[in-house]
Order: structure tokens, then sequence, then C-alpha cells
């Protein structure tokens, strides 16, 4: 029950605020933010349902602030993006949905590899991107229904690496700029976030006393996070991806 959150210190609170504002920090600039966040969480002793369920509130708190401050700097054109997000949504619905049906560990086993073929795609990324971008290109609607429906339901279904795997996507399919794709990336990882929250919102799952807590500070670390996008831009942003892409897959390994 909620109520038992109330039984925590002050100092918990502050140190679970914190973590989620280093998090919202790290997540606004390469994603991964998760990767701080659920330990805490289960440390704190929620069940892992407890946890995911309480992650994705507070993540959404992350990704929506970042995307605010896109959206405020005209990064994005929301129209532009209407498609993506429709069926960036959809795929995400379907695949919290069908999570408790679906055997994903087969999918999650295959998610290190991806991740750490995406660290090198970064680590090469000035002399590739555009190679690759030149040869495959795809139009806004083509980019929605492939791109945004399959990593929408990735992100519903398992989740970690989205962040990374739309920023990849932008860079290579739509030839994007590292700072354009990490803004457009944020807009779907957003959708993605808050459209989980909706199903994972009937599953009596969120602790929303401490999601509330936690999402203040992803809040407030994902504008700082943001702002350092567009200021430090490529020299920040491919290394921190880098790092943080071959922090999931280890975390991934060491958990399989």
């Amino acid at each position: 029950m909620d109520i038992m959150l109330f039984d925590l210190s002050i100092w918990v609170y502050l140190a679970l605020f914190a973590t989620a504002f280093i998090a919202g920090a790290i997540d606004a600039i390469a994603g991964g933010g998760g990767l701080i966040t659920v330990p805490v969480l289960l440390a704190a002793g929620l069940s892992p349902a407890q946890a995911l369920a309480t992650n994705k509130l507070q993540g959404c708190a992350g990704t929506l602030s970042a995307s605010y401050h896109f959206i405020k700097k005209g990064q994005v054109d929301l129209k532009q993006m209407r498609p993506a997000i429709i069926m960036t949504a959809i795929g995400a619905v379907l695949g919290t949905l069908l999570v408790s049906y679906l055997d994903s560990s087969l999918l999650l086993k295959a998610v290190p590899i991806i991740l750490i073929a995406v660290a090198v795609f970064f680590f090469f990324l000035p002399k590739v991107q555009p190679y690759i971008a030149s040869k495959f290109s795809l139009s806004h609607l083509q980019f929605a229904l492939i791109i945004g429906t399959s990593i929408g339901f990735y992100d519903g279904l398992i989740g970690p690496g989205t962040g990374a795997f739309f920023s990849t996507a932008y860079l290579c399919l739509m030839g994007l700029t590292l700072v354009s794709a990490t803004a457009h990336t944020k807009i779907l990882n957003a959708t993605s976030n808050v459209s989980s929250l909706l199903v994972f919102t009937f599953s009596g799952h969120i602790m929303w006393t401490l999601g509330i807590v936690m999402g203040l500070g992803q809040w407030f670390g994902a504008q700082v996070g943001s702002r350092l996008v567009i200021t430090k831009g490529t020299k920040l942003i491919r290394p921190m991806v880098i790092i943080m892409c071959l922090a999931i897959s280890v975390k991934l390994l060491i958990n399989q």
C-alpha cells in the first residue's frame, strides 16, 4: 500500500529526490536514467512490479521536462512529428498491455548486443552517419509507421536503450544532427512513457507518493540536462551515449 511509504524518513525522500535529479539530467542527455532509478526503487523496498510502474511515473516527469525545454527552444516541430507521436503511443500501449503475455526474455538477451553496436556507431559517428544517412532515408510517415510503432512497442514491453534506439534511427534514417536527434528522441520517449503510464495506472502497482517526489527531481534534472544538450552539443552527447549504452549492456548481461 502507498501509505507504507510515509514510514520512510525525510532523508530517504531527499536521497531519492537527488537520485532522480541526477537520473533526469543524464536521461535528457543520453537516455538510460532508469539504470539509476530502478535499482534505487528496489533498494527502497518496492517489489519489481512496483519499481517498474513507479519508475515509469517519475520517468514521465523527466522526459516531459526535457521535451518542454526542446519545444520551447524550437528544436522540434510538433506538427511535423504528429504521425510519429501517434504511432509511438499506439506501440507503447500495445507493448505494455502484452508485457504479461509475451516472453520478453529472448528479446532481452539480444538487447546488449544491439546496444554495444549502437555504442560503436556513436564512437565512429562523424564518419559513418553522413554515409548511412545518404544511403537510407524515410519520410516522416514511414518513420512513424516503422520506427515509432516498433520502438514504442519495445519501450512498453521492455524499455532499456529506447532513447539510444530512437536517436540512432533519427541519425541514420532522417539525417538529423545529434542535438536535433536527441531533442526529437525526447518527444517520442515522453510519448511512450506517458502511454505506458496510462496502462500502469490501472495495475495498482504505482507508489504515487514516492513517484511524485522523484518526479520533481526528474523534472529539474531534465531541465539541466536538456540545457546542456543545446549548449554543449556533440561533445557532451556522444561520450554520454556511449557510456550509457555500455553501462546498460553490462547490467543486462549481469542480470542474465
